[in-house]
């Protein structure tokens, strides 16, 4: 018994048949194949050494006189000759013609053997002509015929056998992929291989807390003996959380790169399909392969795609997704760590997950991916740096502080567009401006400077941005006014840009109530200078609101309604869950809620006009400022408001280059053409000319 076990258990461990790996001997056999096939077709087209011409170069040698004719020649007669195929209906010419020049030796060039394509019918007679004012005829006429055991050796048997040895790889190939037409059940995890563009820790960046979180998992899989040795067991399941672009996938494949083990990577839309029960029986095949392969990875992305919350389907009932999410629930706390199984799951809705699925034994460990801080956003900059050619007077430090909330895949964008754009504009290497651009262009849209504005259109946007920009200057608490433009980018008609001196991860009861204030700023200039409201300011009222009510129901900077949380606190809407769920106040507290919130928006659009109609000077010169520059800067800003004026100012805005309606030297060419009295190749003759 005890050498049945041992032989069904090296079974198992051996992959089934050659699943998996690829069919070389079926390949050199189609090969072979393949070369008989051209053998076949060379053999048919007449395969020699003669050269092969077209009927105009044989005229053309006709004409010359460079025909060769020795009919006497041995051991072939320098003749010409036409041969046809019945099996084809081709016809071709053959003979020799001299060639020009001599050999190393000094004697005179051997004639060269030829044969060019005709058509008697077609040329018969034209072709008799020729010939005979050149003294020549044609010497014989061939006619080659192919038996039908001929034609079956040198064509249809290759045929037969490249046939024969495609279904035969093809069939092989199949079976090898899913072992049939049944392999709608197997596992779709595909084995990604690391010898090419291997990733190390090196290549991540911004997320070192987390890196150093899963180093020892790293070490586990290098050496699982070493912490075996005193009982202690290796997370079974990793969590990774973060918002999108923030490097989870990157950070799941660092750790497959450093511990050099094998890495499955599946989706988790991969286990959902139309037939009932696929979704468990490619988990349950998954594992299996993950077993067979220890000590491995596999990582899941997207897992909440196939682990979202039982029981809060609209519908109800017992679903193919709940049947994954058991069979899901079940492998991973059923098999047991030290086969070296390691699960790697990414998702940025954690707060729809099913809670079974995040205790221990199953996902032991959530792991936070958070968007970089600055010192982050420098080292993912320099990542992607050292493949574009970056200007020596580029700092990344001062981009990355300029680039507040962007994730590690915006930062990359940005170094993209920064070298495209570079590289449209002729440049050695990529400068600040180009950088600065790409920032703003990843984050707010590109420039649309042919967007056509009226005046009045434009004279309405540089007040609502001055609004803006001069309460950005006024209030203590806000942060520095980097940049302010009346070019459209984007939705926007206009832009102010604010930077940061430092990254924010609290924010004090006076910055929200600056910041509020700040935000009215568009829609109160609007008001003094127009004596009217336009609709510019529904992006300003939209984030006024959602930053009032978040002041009054999630952080308590109401003095009327406490410390008191009013409504679950998420951020994102789980929309079975949110519609089950009953609100957690009275009706008469929902109504307080609406008077602070409107409180305290009015009461920032009065401080706002207060302070704007105080500095209404400034507001104009601003404005003008604008409209004649277009774009203005933190530092003429600083100049406006200490001298009424800016005192450096920029470069007047150039229109946008449009493309050539044809090339210099075409329009060279043609004004060359009109001086000469000529006609130029590209123009339309006349009608009737």
């Amino acid at each position: 018994m005890q050498n049945d076990d041992d032989s069904n258990r090296n079974r198992q461990d051996q992959p089934e048949g050659n699943a998996g790996g690829f069919n070389w001997k079926g390949l050199v056999l189609l090969l072979i194949a393949l070369s008989l096939f051209a053998l076949a077709i060379l053999n048919r087209e007449g395969f020699d050494n003669r050269k092969q011409i077209k009927y105009a170069d044989f005229v053309e040698l006709v004409k010359a006189d460079k025909i060769v004719i020795e009919p006497n020649k041995q051991p072939e007669p320098y003749l010409l000759i036409v041969k046809q195929n019945e099996a084809r209906r081709g016809q071709r010419i053959e003979g020799y013609y001299k060639q020009e020049g001599e050999s190393k030796s000094g004697a005179a060039l051997e004639p060269q053997a030829f044969w060019a394509p005709v058509i008697l019918d077609f040329y018969g007679d034209e072709l008799k002509e020729l010939l005979n004012s050149k003294g020549l005829e044609i010497a014989d006429q061939q006619t080659v015929r192919e038996s039908v055991g001929t034609m079956f050796l040198t064509f249809y048997l290759p045929t037969l056998i490249l046939i024969g040895l495609l279904i035969l790889f093809f069939r092989h190939q199949l079976k090898s992929a899913g072992r049939g037409a049944m392999s709608f059940g197997k596992s779709k995890a595909k084995l990604m291989s690391m010898d090419k563009n291997k990733i190390t820790f090196k290549n991540v960046a911004g997320v070192e807390e987390a890196k150093e979180e899963v180093w020892e998992i790293v070490e586990y899989l290098r050496d699982p003996k070493q912490f075996q040795r005193l009982g202690g067991k290796i997370p079974k399941g990793v969590l990774m959380v973060g918002s999108p672009g923030t490097g989870k996938t990157l950070l799941a494949r660092a750790i497959a790169g450093e511990a050099d083990v094998p890495f499955f990577s599946i989706s988790g839309s991969d286990f959902v399909e139309m037939f009932v029960g696929v979704g468990a029986s490619r988990v349950r095949d998954m594992f299996e392969q993950g077993k067979k392969n220890a000590p491995c990875l596999i990582f899941i992305d997207e897992i909440d795609a196939v682990g979202r919350h039982r029981g809060h389907g609209l519908g109800g009932g017992h679903d193919e997704r709940e049947q994954t999410l058991n069979a899901l629930l079940v492998e991973m706390d059923g098999f047991d760590t030290q086969e070296g199984v390691i699960i790697i799951a990414a998702t940025n809705r954690p707060d729809v997950l099913d809670p079974a699925l995040l205790r221990p034994g199953r996902f032991d460990r959530q792991i936070t991916v958070n968007l970089p801080d600055v010192n982050g956003r420098e080292a993912i900059l320099k990542v992607h740096a050292r493949k574009i050619k970056l200007a020596d007077d580029v700092d990344l430090a001062v981009v990355a502080r300029g680039t507040p909330g962007y994730s590690g895949a915006e930062l990359a964008n940005v170094i993209n567009e920064a070298a495209l754009l570079a590289a449209r504009k002729g440049l050695n290497g990529v400068t600040l401006a180009e950088l600065e651009e790409a920032r703003d262009k990843v984050r707010w849209g590109k420039e649309r400077r042919s967007l056509a504005l009226s005046e009045d259109e434009k004279e309405l946007t540089a007040y609502h941005e001055a609004g803006h920009a001069l309460l950005g200057m006024l209030v203590k608490n806000a942060d520095p006014v980097h940049k302010v433009t009346i070019i459209p980018r984007g939705p926007a008609l206009g832009v102010t840009m604010y930077l940061p001196e430092e990254d924010k991860h609290s924010y004090k009861k006076k910055y929200c109530l600056d910041w509020l204030i700040l935000i009215m700023g568009g829609r109160v200039a609007e008001e003094l200078v127009f004596n009217d409201v336009t609709n510019g300011a529904s992006g300003d009222i939209r984030m006024a609101t959602n930053m009032a009510r978040k002041m009054v129901c999630n952080w308590g900077m109401s003095d009327e309604l406490g410390m008191v949380e009013y409504g679950e606190g998420q951020e994102q809407v789980f929309l079975a869950r949110d519609i089950s769920s009953p609100r957690n106040y009275s009706e008469a507290t929902a109504q307080k809620i609406d008077a602070e919130v409107k409180r305290l928006t009015d009461e920032a659009h009065t401080e706002a006009t207060r302070l704007l109609s105080e500095h209404r000077d400034k507001l104009e010169a601003i404005a003008q400022a604008l409209l004649e520059y277009e774009t203005i800067d933190g530092a003429h800003m600083k100049e406006i408001m200490e001298h009424g004026r800016i005192m450096n100012p920029p470069t007047k805005p150039t229109p946008p280059d449009l493309p050539e309606e044809e090339p210099p030297a075409t329009a060279e060419k043609r004004k060359k053409a009109d001086e000469e009295g000529g006609d130029f190749p590209g123009d339309l003759a006349p009608v009737g000319a």
